[in-house]
């Protein structure tokens, strides 16, 4: 059995836009319905989506048929959850809060076994082995794990080139709404200053040859990131896309609603 392509990292290492859509829904069922509609990959989010290695085991496996390719949001940068997503075959993670190199180097070596890094061995009981099926797995599988780090603070943005260039750091992910927090902008992510804080974002990390990315939900700036250099963009978040168009399809029919309610009885 052949260890499993990402193709994921081919399409950024050489250079191709991959589109992609935010899953928070934590549902394979709505997952294996998304991963068809023709998205480059989709992140499935355990940061801030009710979701945890068995369900993201579940999305994983939904996901298997289709090309678009699972990126694996992980709650935090914590070596032993790096491990989990890891083994149930998640290949690219995105981790987020990133600040500094040191923290960069550790997240990495956590997708690493050991002596290049610390990952735990485990494979006999992984999905990621094919449990213990895959020739070669524990010497081979680093070439196909791609590691994004999320700068999303004014900390991280200083320390952006020194993470940027950490090796065997893929990319890195620009956090729109944090990234405005922190600046002391909540909610305001499309203030000129978090707009500039990422436009230069993207350069620097492009400069070092490594994948920059970003989520925005107005395609406008999404098309400006892209053009700006932005390798990997999300484009949607699955709860938005939701909500809108049940909001719209209701709207459609108020008239309709409002015509048909009873007139109010006439006094004699």
């Amino acid at each position: 059995m052949q260890l499993p392509s990402n193709s994921f990292k081919a399409a950024l290492r050489a250079g191709r836009l991959q589109i992609g859509l935010w899953v928070g829904l934590a549902n394979a069922y709505v997952t294996e319905l998304l991963a068809g509609t023709g998205f480059d990959w989709l992140a499935l989010d355990a940061e801030h989506g009710p979701n945890d290695p068995r369900t993201i085991l579940t999305q994983l496996q939904a996901m298997a048929p289709y090309p678009a390719h699972g990126v694996v949001r992980t709650p935090s940068s914590d070596v032993a959850l790096i491990k989990q997503y890891l083994d149930i075959g998640a290949q690219t993670l995105l981790v987020p809060m990133v600040e500094s190199a040191e923290q960069a180097a550790r997240i990495v070596a956590a997708t690493r076994y050991p002596p290049q890094g610390i990952r735990g061995v485990g494979s006999a009981l992984a999905r990621a082995s094919r449990w213990n099926q895959v020739s070669d797995y524990l010497q081979h599988c680093a070439q196909e794990i791609c590691v994004l780090v999320q700068v999303e603070s004014t900390a991280g943005m200083q320390a952006l080139p020194s993470i940027a260039t950490t090796e065997g750091v893929d990319g890195v992910f620009f956090g729109p709404a944090d990234l405005a927090a922190s600046m002391g902008l909540l909610g305001s992510t499309t203030d000129q200053r978090v707009q500039d804080a990422i436009a230069h974002g993207i350069k620097t990390v492009r400069s070092t040859g490594k994948a920059a990315g970003v989520l925005s939900t107005d395609l406008t700036l999404a098309r400006k990131y892209s053009e700006l250099g932005a390798l990997f963009v999300a484009v949607g978040v699955d709860t938005t896309l939701l909500i809108r168009a049940a909001k719209d399809l209701r709207a459609a029919f108020h008239d309709v609603a409002v015509a048909s309610e009873p007139s109010a009885p006439r006094r004699s």
